[in-house]
């Protein structure tokens, strides 16, 4: 009988903060504390080193998520582990160049440089520098991009000859998309953080080649144009150039974003944002989760930039895919046999428990061949709570033109308390601070559909948003209406057949599931 694993969450913070935990517990004490990269829950339970992306990976993506849900959510981080990723991260850059290396072996020398991890290597630099105030860091990732400027040209690419005459092998390399590509987003965050000239001609360069040769104007994708299978990297590159656009001011770059949004983003995405790991992968609903968090982010940079219905679409994302996918019932887990006390075989249950892997829409197996195992690799967990940390930034805003609340779910700031009609019978609005307030009304809700109460003056409708003119404090604002019931279907295009989706407002309540275990909603629907 398929088992149901649905401890499902509805709060942000609560997925936030549950995510930190599970970063935390990631050390691998039998090799100095550096964190593991591979993990597998079933058939059997074990945490594991890799020798491309343990220490060059694995720090990057945690401390970036560690220290963006402390200052966005007030998460309270681990000293200790914020202290064994930097450790880490920086043992990483200490090989013969200042660049993100691995070994091949535990207790091996830093020989391994796999440019997709430069990505991970700025990341970890930059939430240092800016959230720590660490001029080592600093320092270290001004070196970094000097250093790249000098190996590595758009248009020739990296001096093979210099990498091996310093004793660094070049490894997994796949174009860049999938290497080089995929750094811009952090050094749009290096650049906020330092002003360096280097960052900013780096990311510039960047930006110019992804235009140039990937993403068009057209919003067209051809997977032998992006030289990558790997779905991430091309998401990763989608979401960097909208922080990119958005640093630049950069309005045309902005709507070429939203149009591979548009138009080429759909043949590696469903209608609740799930991806497969893959391009042209056959026989297996098997996804990753922070692609779909990729996704999410360049939702909410669309939506902040003027194309208002990417908030809708990341609430479907949030409440359809994301939150559902993160592992919160770990009973099933079976803690192995461990008598040696190896590390990577303790506590399999606690460590994995706020994880984020490769889900299925409907759960955490997916049917069809050889995926009979479920993983939820380490680095996919500071991913996808990165990506959380944005979307809850992005509940409410404070905006020249008032207060926009533009994602249902509950949150509170120093302008307003809002209860969500999906926790609470009506969406509910304490304001504390005087303004206007914008409202997003979902495209599923006719405005007749829609009541009410507790507003100073009549509301004013425009387009997908309600205005409230001048709110003031103590104003306790109650808008009703249903949430409606509809039922999607999943195209069989990305899955391994069609999948009937019961929807009630932007979240799922039943789901096909083809009899697979540990599914994440009933198959009623």
């Amino acid at each position: 009988m398929p088992r149901l694993n649905d401890v499902n969450c509805t709060d942000l913070a609560d997925a936030i903060r549950l995510g930190c935990r599970t970063m935390e517990s990631v050390f691998n004490a039998d090799d100095d504390d550096i964190p593991f990269f591979s993990s597998v829950v079933l058939p059997h339970a074990e945490l594991r080193f890799c020798d491309c992306h343990s220490e060059a990976h694995v720090p990057g993506r945690h401390l970036n998520a560690l220290l963006t849900a402390e200052d966005i959510v007030g998460v309270a981080v681990e000293e200790d582990a914020v202290a064994k990723h930097r450790r880490a991260a920086l043992f990483s850059y200490g090989g013969t160049r200042p660049l993100p290396l691995n070994r091949q072996e535990i207790g091996g020398a830093l020989v391994n440089f796999c440019p997709h991890n430069l990505r991970e290597g700025f990341h970890a630099l930059y939430a240092l520098a800016r959230f720590r105030g660490d001029d080592e860091a600093c320092a270290l990732a001004k070196r970094s991009v000097a250093t790249i400027l000098d190996l590595w040209s758009a248009e020739h690419g990296w001096r093979t000859e210099q990498i091996e005459a310093a004793g660094l092998r070049l490894q997994a390399y796949r174009g860049f998309i999938h290497g080089e590509g995929r750094m811009l987003g952090p050094l749009v965050k290096l650049y906020r953080t330092t002003g360096s000239d280097g960052t900013l001609e780096l990311l510039l360069v960047c930006v110019d080649k992804a235009c140039r040769e990937f993403f068009f104007a057209d919003g067209s994708f051809d997977a032998q144009r992006f030289q990558t299978r790997h779905i991430h990297s091309i998401t990763s590159v989608l979401s960097s150039l909208a922080q990119a656009a958005e640093l630049l001011q950069d309005a045309s770059l902005m709507a070429r974003v939203h149009a591979f949004y548009q138009n080429g983003l759909w043949a590696m995405r469903d209608a609740l944002g799930w991806s497969p790991e893959a391009i042209g992968q056959e026989d297996s609903d098997h996804g990753e989760s922070n692609i779909t968090g990729d996704i999410l982010e360049t939702t909410l940079i669309l939506g902040r930039h003027g194309y208002t219905p990417a908030y809708e679409d990341a609430e479907r994302i949030l409440r359809g895919h994301l939150l559902p996918s993160q592992l919160r019932d770990t009973s099933f887990i079976v803690e192995p046999d461990n008598p040696d006390g190896c590390d990577g075989l303790r506590d399999m249950a606690a460590r994995h428990r706020g994880a984020f892997g490769f889900p299925a829409p409907y759960g955490h197996v997916s049917v069809g061949k050889g995926r009979k195992a479920v993983s939820f690799n380490m680095d996919i967990v500071g991913g996808t709570v990165a990506s959380l940390c944005e979307a809850y930034a992005a509940v409410v805003t404070e905006e020249p033109a008032g207060h926009r609340l533009n994602l249902l779910f509950d949150a509170e700031t120093d302008a307003v308390r809002v209860r969500s009609p999906y926790t609470h019978d009506v969406l509910h609005i304490d304001v504390k601070k005087s303004g206007p307030l914008h409202i997003r009304i979902p495209s599923w809700l006719d405005r007749e559909d829609i009541s009410v109460s507790g507003a100073p003056r009549e509301p004013l409708w425009r387009d997908d948003t309600v205005l409230l003119p001048d709110c003031k404090p103590g104003d306790g604002i109650v808008l009703r209406f249903p949430l409606k019931e509809e039922t999607i279907t999943l195209s069989g295009d990305l899955h391994i057949q069609p999948i009937r989706v019961r929807l009630q407002g932007d979240a799922v309540v039943a789901m096909d599931n083809f009899g697979a275990d540990l599914t994440y909603f009933p198959e009623d629907v």
